[in-house]
């Protein structure tokens, strides 16, 4: 079984916001991580819109809970707008969802 994912697509040109598009999931989660954290630090973003994932699973529901935390470790606040459902649904059987706020 192929695991590998097609990588998410990143859009930062709004000023405040970086949106985020396509598949993330265990596949592609480390190096989503890695290419949303960089886009979150630059300009002072204050927005991770989430409406373009079209699927995630836990790995993915990881992966914007540690760009949360890596903002705030930074001194930042990020707030995450336009989850889709599956992760929302996810995010509250793990009782994460208050951090998600």
């Amino acid at each position: 079984m192929n695991t590998a994912s097609a990588p998410v697509r990143i859009d930062d040109s709004a000023a405040d916001a970086v949106r985020v598009s396509g598949e993330l999931t265990f596949g592609n989660a480390a190096a989503a991580l890695d290419a949303i954290g960089a886009a979150v630090s630059r300009d002072g973003r204050s927005v991770l819109d989430l409406s373009g994932i079209t699927r995630s699973d836990s790995a993915g529901l990881a992966c914007v809970l540690a760009v949360l935390a890596q903002s705030a470790e930074r001194g930042r606040r990020l707030s995450v707008r336009n989850m889709p459902e599956g992760m929302h649904l996810l995010a509250s059987v793990c009782e994460v969802e208050s951090l998600m706020a």
